[in-house]
């Protein structure tokens, strides 16, 4: 029996970016109608009056959360204090507020980044705060684990029902195109279409191109986002376990396949038919070698990434071209 209904009304935190997007259009596919995600200018996230009143007034059944101030190193880098205090904001009166209301599931969206920098890999979940952070993402990924931590809480000492998903490094529709705030997939991709318009003999990359990344669309984080909250029960016998034996209250979601930054930029040059030559600028920082999770508990459960990543960067590419087209692209 499935632990949500389609007659059930559904909340999605963030439903304007990528990643809510992607999990409305999922919901609408399969049939769920009762469907609320104001935007930000409807309800600010960051006001605990107005989200408190927002959930008294609507009660929602079920809430998914995928709002997040986000953004690449840079971004980290220059905004602490918002990618730390805002994020710290939204999620905890969200989490509040659902948890005040009686909403009946609650599914926290986490990210990678909160494993420690020198987690073994593939990442396991019991890796979480083993070590110290990668120090390019700190600040978001100390509100992450926040988030997921409070979600756990509550679970333990009220019974809430909230469980937390840990996503790859996502892309896909909707993604976020800044030169310099966004993640380094939409960035080549950017880069990678506008030589090629330009007919630029060459292309300059940061780095070796040698440290490897697991990349999943974000049509199969909306996919797994829903087999979670249908399927997943912390509470039952046949639940994930961490490695002392306890239920876990968050599971890693990814394809479990990396590849090189090199090959990646191989594959985006094939895709957007650049001819040009790639140099790799070997005086620009690598970062971390290797970043794969571990998936077996999530796979355990049922649900396998379903979309490879060539094909899914073809329909980002198109879905790119027409953003663009339509000058309805990401830039911020």
């Amino acid at each position: 029996m499935k632990l949500i209904n389609k007659e059930e009304k559904i909340f999605i935190a963030g439903g304007s970016g990528m990643v809510g997007s992607a999990i409305i259009r999922k919901l609408n596919n399969l049939g769920f109608k009762n469907l609320i995600s104001p935007n930000s200018s409807e309800l600010n996230l960051k006001n605990s009056d107005l989200v408190f009143h927002w959930f008294k007034e609507n009660k929602p059944d079920i809430v998914i959360f995928a709002a997040a101030k986000v953004g690449g190193i840079f971004a980290n880098n220059t905004y602490p204090v918002d990618f730390l205090l805002d994020n710290l904001k939204i999620q905890n009166n969200v989490i509040e507020g659902a948890w005040k209301n009686k909403v009946r599931r609650f599914l926290f969206l986490g990210s990678s980044c909160v494993y420690p920098k020198n987690s073994n890999q593939p990442i396991k979940e019991d890796e979480l705060l083993k070590s110290s952070l990668e120090k390019t993402n700190e600040w978001y990924a100390l509100a992450k684990i926040s988030g997921i931590k409070l979600c756990q809480a509550l679970r333990k000492q009220y019974g809430f029902d909230a469980i937390s998903l840990m996503p790859t490094n996502l892309y896909g529709k909707g993604d976020n195109y800044h030169s310099s705030n966004s993640h380094v997939l939409p960035a080549l991709l950017d880069r990678f279409h506008k030589h090629k318009l330009e007919q630029k003999a060459y292309i300059e990359c940061w780095g070796s191109g040698n440290p490897r990344r697991e990349f999943m669309h974000v049509d199969d984080l909306a996919d797994a986002s829903i087999f979670a909250l249908e399927n997943w029960d912390p509470n039952k016998k046949d639940a994930p376990l961490n490695e002392l034996g306890e239920p876990l209250n968050w599971i890693n979601v990814g394809t479990g396949i990396d590849l090189s930054i090199k090959e990646l930029a191989e594959m985006i040059a094939n895709i957007t038919e650049y001819k040009g030559e790639i140099i790799w600028n070997h005086d620009k920082p690598d970062g971390t070698f290797k970043k794969l999770l571990n998936v077996s508990k999530l796979e355990k459960l049922g649900w396998k990434s379903k979309i490879s990543l060539e094909e899914g960067l073809r329909t980002t590419y198109k879905d790119y071209k027409k953003e663009l087209k339509e000058n309805k692209l990401r830039i911020k």
